[in-house]
């Protein structure tokens, strides 16, 4: 092993004493750099090289060292395009960089969700006319340390790219290049079905001695990886070989199999019947082995690959969707969630920039105890925003088109937090619950102009006593308050709304904006160490 870990020092120490200037991938043609702060720019050199950095009328130096090489620009207002030229014993110039706002975009399946599949797409992407408002995606991968390199590039949104961009990235870009009349890029990293600890850092799980399991996982992977590595190329071959045996003799005939069950569920569907379980291959088919670089479920991994390398690139903030993959265990995302935000904010070194996440969904499958440990991250964790989506789902898929919405309500979010806009941003979140022999009386902050029942009376109030067996409650809207009752609970102590895998609720500000189901059962586990 010791012999392995010397070749890989060698391999990575070598070819800088010989290479070229270059700029990491993230500063290329079209990128953007955000405004109004110090702007790293970074790459790889000859050692001690001198090299100079000049944009909009500025110039830096510095030296190479360890074959890399960091400068920092002085804070720069908005504008562009402008030429980036990096000079060393070559030069390189990279032409189409603007300077605005930059938000780094990351979550699993719903933050991937393209805007071509959006419910709106035929509408908005042939007028997605928006050249500056520009895309890095991030290439999905996992790693066992944190990697230097994100081998991406900028896309500017037009209508030949922009059914490419995440829906939810895209139409939150829009607004805010909309509000700010400035260039704004987003760097894109998500990957679907992915859970919050494969995002976190090793150093971030290891603060908390209850993820000790993961940080076990993780430290593992680094351990075994030299030998997974030498491995893993004959694994490979042996699969594919496998794979191909399994096509001739099952694949083909499954495949008829599920085209004929998905024919006939599409039959059921629209005639309204049961649908058919999913037929399962009459032989399994054969797994494919586990990379030397661990999966996207992994502690870490996601992390070290597809975060690490940005920073510190300069940003404005966070919008983040992401956490049914965590759902089964919602109270351990109480705290996991909460050191992910912390961790990156330490990794990132730029303070507590703005943390704007999305509630997820209703989905039959999703329980309500996950919302409510995204809920108690926005009480204790500072400057974060969440979006609430109980009027935007689909009870049938975890993936709901209606990205507008999301992408909308983060932007207003980034408008007050980021930008000091005195605006309401976000719908009613409970602050109080009082209980008398009758009723509960609940009252909210974000209530915005006001509190409002959106198409008929209020629904999903469920209310119990010192039995805590929740039964469904009256709800009446008082003033700035909410009256919550029922004939069978004489002594109510407890007051639940929208607490269902799919919530059916209507309880909004005259903003818009739907409230966030809660309980008033208080479970706080969490603590910044």
């Amino acid at each position: 092993m010791n012999k392995v870990r010397i070749v890989i020092f060698f391999y990575l120490l070598v070819p800088c004493s010989y290479c070229n200037v270059q700029l990491n991938p993230l500063f290329s043609s079209g990128a953007v750099l955000q405004q109004g702060v110090d702007i790293p720019i970074w790459g790889t050199a000859r050692e001690k090289e001198h090299i100079s950095i000049q944009l909009d009328g500025e110039t830096v130096s510095c030296v190479a060292l360890n074959g890399k090489w960091m400068a920092r620009l002085k804070p720069h207002k908005a504008g562009g395009p402008f030429v980036l030229t990096v000079k060393g014993e070559n030069t390189v110039v990279v032409e189409n960089i603007c300077i605005g706002e930059v938000w780094f975009c990351s979550g699993q399946s719903n933050m991937a969700f393209n805007l071509g599949a959006a419910a709106n797409a035929a509408e908005e992407v042939p007028t997605a006319h928006h050249p500056f408002l520009r895309m890095f995606t991030v290439p999905k991968k996992t790693a066992v340390q944190p990697m230097e390199n994100a081998d991406g590039k900028w896309v500017e949104c037009s209508p030949a790219t922009a059914a490419g961009f995440s829906a939810v990235a895209y139409y939150f870009g829009r607004d805010i290049h909309k509000s700010t009349g400035v260039p704004v890029g987003l760097i894109h990293s998500s990957w679907a079905g992915s859970p919050a600890q494969a995002w976190t850092s090793l150093s971030g799980l290891k603060r908390d001695p209850a993820f000790g399991g993961y940080v076990a996982t993780a430290e593992n992977l680094m351990a075994t990886y030299p030998e997974a590595a030498a491995k893993y190329p004959q694994q490979l071959s042996d699969f594919e070989e496998k794979m191909r045996l399994w096509d001739e003799e099952t694949g083909a005939t499954y495949k008829k199999t599920i085209d004929a069950w998905n024919a006939e569920n599409e039959k059921n569907k629209a005639e309204g019947r049961v649908l058919l379980p999913k037929p399962v291959p009459a032989v399994p088919a054969p797994k494919r082995p586990v990379p030397p670089e661990g999966n996207s479920s992994d502690p870490t991994t996601l992390f070290n690959a597809m975060v690490a390398p940005i920073m510190p690139y300069a940003i404005k903030g966070v919008i983040w969707y992401q956490g049914e993959s965590n759902s089964s265990k919602a109270l351990e995302y109480r705290s996991l969630f909460p050191r992910l935000i912390s961790d990156w904010r330490q990794k990132w070194g730029q303070g507590e920039f703005p943390f704007l996440f999305v509630q997820i969904a209703p989905y039959r499958e999703q329980p309500p105890e996950i919302r409510d440990a995204q809920l108690a991250t926005l009480k204790k964790v500072s400057n974060t925003a969440m979006v609430v989506t109980t009027d935007s789902g689909d009870p049938a898929n975890i993936h709901p088109p209606y990205k507008e919405p999301v992408g909308q309500r983060l932007a207003l979010a980034a408008r007050a937090l980021a930008y000091g806009e005195r605006i309401e941003f976000s719908g009613p979140l409970l602050k109080s619950a009082e209980f008398g022999s009758a009723q509960a009386i609940l009252r909210f902050d974000h209530i915005g102009s006001g509190l409002i029942s959106k198409n008929g009376d209020l629904k999903g109030f469920s209310i119990s006593g010192a039995d805590k067996k929740f039964l469904p409650a009256r709800a009446i809207i008082i003033d700035d308050a909410v009256l919550v009752s029922s004939e069978e609970v004489k002594m109510p102590v407890a007051v639940r709304y929208g607490w269902a895998n799919a919530p059916d609720v209507n309880l909004f500000n005259k903003e818009g904006l739907p409230a966030s189901p809660f309980q008033t059962e208080v479970n706080d586990v969490f603590t910044d160490k």
